[in-house]
């Protein structure tokens, strides 16, 4: 499953909440459905009766929660989905989550390490690389620095130097 979000607010007294979205847009959130809700130590599936960006957040009315003390229930909730649920993506697009694992080569055939994470960044994603307790940031520019992502054969090429 993939997190999304998190609800982390309560909105007026007829059960709608405040969202904190992950997806980039905000809104995106919203395009899907069903949520799993992580709470209580286990995922319930919950399906959106409404919802709307609302200022610089999203508010959404969940199925079955209709008044403001049921949905204080759900607050500190994680919102995750099932990859499923994404759209493919096009060709040379990836998602973060494709891009984690995935072992980073250089142009000498030298083992970087396996990508943890992605940081975005104003200017562009950066790639987090460790290899034992050695960790590496190389920026996810296309062309530039990563000349291949081969998500099959679980490898990423980088023109970048081991000793960076």
């Amino acid at each position: 499953m993939l997190h999304v979000g998190r609800i982390n607010g309560l909105y007026g007294v007829r059960g709608w909440v405040k969202v904190y979205s992950y997806t980039d847009p905000i809104e995106n959130i919203l395009e899907y459905t069903p949520w799993q809700l992580w709470r209580q130590g286990a995922w319930q599936t919950v399906n959106i009766a409404d919802g709307r960006p609302l200022g610089k957040g999203i508010i959404v009315l969940i199925d079955g929660y209709s008044d403001r003390d049921a949905s204080a229930l759900l607050l500190g909730s994680e919102i995750a989905i099932y990859r499923e649920q994404l759209p493919a993506p096009e060709a040379d697009e990836y998602y973060w989550l494709d891009l984690i694992g995935l072992k980073v080569i250089n142009q000498a055939q030298q083992n970087l390490g396996t990508v943890t994470s992605l940081i975005e960044t104003g200017a562009h994603d950066v790639l987090v690389i460790k290899d034992g307790d050695h960790e590496r940031l190389i920026p996810f520019v296309l062309e530039q620095f990563v000349l291949a992502v081969d998500i099959a054969a679980g490898t990423i090429s980088v023109d970048w130097d081991a000793d960076f």
